[in-house]
């Protein structure tokens, strides 16, 4: 299965690690937050090392939507109230200038960056919508209210974000990733300090940045407890309509739209990893009715990080890890967050101030019901009676029928049928 972004564009490969290694930092995982760390870090002339355990991109970043967009879905209500004005700009700011970054690196690369609005919109909740924009205006950035959407069904409203992007996200790595310092299938094993245990050496580090998607070292940071983990399905259609822009539903269990050359990809059947969920048949059963004359040419599927309060973890791996970074929980919304991380953990390497840190710290009060719901599930899991059992804590194992692959509740481990690890955070091959 490959998503239509990994048909016909070759990434550049790279020679595994052979003997033992120094330097300033170490990044480990090749997907779009260790690529953008590791290209910024190069731009500032600090040494580093990049090491991937299979090869670039063929995790979550080659299984996107590819929507540049600070408008994540309607979060700056919620920021508002739980966090205050003063947090909830600085998040705007923040992804806004992740777009800004990526509007200024495409000028020079071409991956089909495109600028078009976004819109998030709702079946039946009009307040919510209203809400929001309230919101955003206290912030002090202007969006429109739409009422009409060129989507197949009804809607009581969205709110719109003009000059928004998309892009091709492979084209873009594909080029960023040149020259760069990468080993690829260099598996590390395990870390002893800042000292990663690799089968082809040992590399000694100063920094260690894990962008890893689910971060795998157990013991610190309580990540495990902080983080969950969704499976979320996408299809490309030919023959079908091109709507103009990019929309997603306000509901978690709603649906997204885009279009790529003269294909719509759809997008949604979201579920926990672990639970049961609509995957690619809802979005088939919805194209037929829908789109009756279209045709599927792709279908992929994602596997996303989710964490407490909807705000990613970018900063220190834990209060306790000074020299120990991390990025991951970027809640589905992982082109702009990389993007943000890439710029403050940088910062954080050369110990210079950002304002933002304390926004995206992973050590912040995590005290909510979603937490309480994390250690509910791990529980009942680890009690429940199954030989399958995920080794990365020894939860228990759920088939999973559309996508054949054994799939834990607790923490979003995948484990094909022949025993190979498809997603962390269990740490293998």
């Amino acid at each position: 299965m490959k998503s239509l972004w990994q048909n016909g564009v070759v990434m550049p490969r790279f020679e595994p690690l052979k003997g033992n290694g120094k330097t300033d930092v170490l990044i480990i995982g090749g997907g779009i937050a260790g690529l953008l760390t590791a290209f910024f870090l190069q731009k500032r002339n600090i040494d580093y090392i990049l090491v991937e355990k299979n090869t670039l991109c063929t995790g979550v970043s080659g299984n996107t939507t590819a929507k540049i967009t600070f408008q994540h879905g309607l979060i700056y209500n919620k920021l508002l109230k739980k966090h205050g004005l003063v947090l909830a700009k600085a998040y705007l700011d923040a992804n806004r200038n992740a777009l800004k970054k990526y509007r200024e690196l495409s000028r020079d690369i071409d991956c089909d960056y495109q600028e078009k609005s976004n819109f998030v919109y709702s079946l039946n909740n009009r307040p919510k919508i209203e809400k929001e924009l309230e919101a955003l205006e206290k912030i002090g950035y202007t969006a429109k209210l739409c009422e009409k959407l060129p989507l197949p069904f009804d809607t009581v409203g969205a709110v719109e974000f003009k000059n928004q992007a998309q892009f091709h996200p492979l084209k873009f790595l594909s080029q960023i990733s040149k020259g760069l310092n990468i080993y690829e299938n260099t598996f590390v094993k395990e870390m002893i300090g800042n000292t990663a245990v690799t089968d082809g050496g040992k590399i000694e580090a100063k920094n260690v940045v894990v962008a890893t998607h689910f971060p795998f070292i157990n013991k610190h940071g309580l990540y495990s407890l902080k983080l969950y983990q969704h499976r979320s399905y996408a299809i490309a259609l030919e023959n079908a309509p091109d709507v103009g822009g990019m929309y997603v539903d306000e509901s978690k269990s709603g649906m997204s739209f885009r279009n790529y050359s003269d294909l719509l990809i759809v997008g949604g059947g979201d579920h926990r990893t672990g639970k049961q969920g609509g995957n690619w048949q809802e979005l088939r059963d919805f194209a037929r009715v829908k789109y009756p004359n279209s045709r599927e040419k792709f279908h992929w599927a994602a596997q996303d990080c989710m964490t407490l309060d909807e705000i990613p973890y970018i900063g220190k791996y834990s209060k306790h890890t000074d020299r120990l970074f991390v990025a991951s929980g970027f809640n589905k919304w992982g082109m702009t967050g990389a993007m943000a991380a890439a710029e403050i953990l940088c910062d954080l390497i050369e110990e210079k101030d950002n304002e933002l840190a304390k926004l995206f710290d992973p050590s912040r009060n995590m005290l909510t019901p979603q937490l309480a719901l994390n250690g509910f599930e791990s529980v009942a899991n680890l009690l429940s009676l199954s030989t399958k059992r995920c080794p990365h804590l020894g939860c228990a194992l759920k088939w999973n029928e559309a996508e054949h692959s054994w799939d834990c509740p607790c923490h979003g481990t995948r484990i094909d049928e022949k025993g190979r690890i498809l997603d962390n955070p269990a740490n293998g091959k």
